[in-house]
């Protein structure tokens, strides 16, 4: 699904070139369940947003089911992201004036799904997470849990081939956390990949496999 040959990514200040990732060779099958691990400052989110197609690496090549993400004009890249993709942000990035409906709504206009399906599909959405009672609150009336609960919400609600989450039960407390990795987690035995970046060696156990990265080297 996903390979990744010679990534790097840095940032250059006159002479001086400041690497957050250097030589990433990856290979990361449909289907897998794979955590990131590492400590802060590791380049494990700058990764994950690579291969979300929400940042370009400095070097190297990215293939998503064979097809060069490294060579795709910002065009291609949006609608790849779009139709195959769900992130799940760790601040949430939910859309201020719009309500918890209106968020979860806001994938399926992109993907241009029809309005009787859109109805169904954020009413079944706002039923499996227990929040048909905040539809139409405004992320601010909300929790933090709430919120990171809409935000996971949204990153599946297009049924996205993959599911990328950078800490996804960081602001949240043990239940509510539980329950987040419960889902992705029947998500992946239904077929969804999930790349997850954590801190969390309770929540890396849910994959099968994991990645640690250090000064932005995989560790082998």
């Amino acid at each position: 699904m996903i390979k990744l040959k010679g990534i790097e990514k840095y940032y250059t200040n006159k002479f001086i070139k400041t690497y957050v990732l250097r030589q990433i060779n990856l290979e990361i099958k449909e289907g897998e369940f794979v955590s990131i691990m590492g400590p802060s400052g590791a380049g494990k989110s700058t990764l994950l947003y690579i291969m979300g197609m929400l940042d370009t690496p400095s070097k190297g090549e990215y293939y998503f089911f064979d097809e060069p993400v490294h060579k795709m004009k910002e065009r291609q890249l949006s609608e790849l992201h779009k139709t195959q993709i769900g992130f799940v942000f760790q601040q949430y990035h939910l859309i201020d004036d719009l309500t918890v409906y209106e968020n979860l709504e806001t994938p399926l206009l992109y993907q241009k799904v029809k309005g009787s399906e859109r109805k169904g599909r954020v009413a079944e959405v706002l039923d499996q997470f227990n929040i048909v009672a905040k539809r139409d609150l405004f992320p601010n009336q909300l929790s933090g849990g709430q919120q990171q609960l809409v935000g996971v919400a949204r990153a599946i609600i297009g049924n996205p081939k993959l599911i990328l989450a950078d800490e996804p039960t960081g602001n949240l407390h043990s239940d509510q956390g539980r329950e987040i990795m419960e889902i992705l987690k029947s998500l992946n035995d239904k077929g969804t990949t999930i790349i997850q970046v954590t801190h969390s060696e309770v929540n890396a156990n849910y994959g099968n496999r994991i990645i640690n990265l250090n000064d932005g080297w995989i560790e082998e």
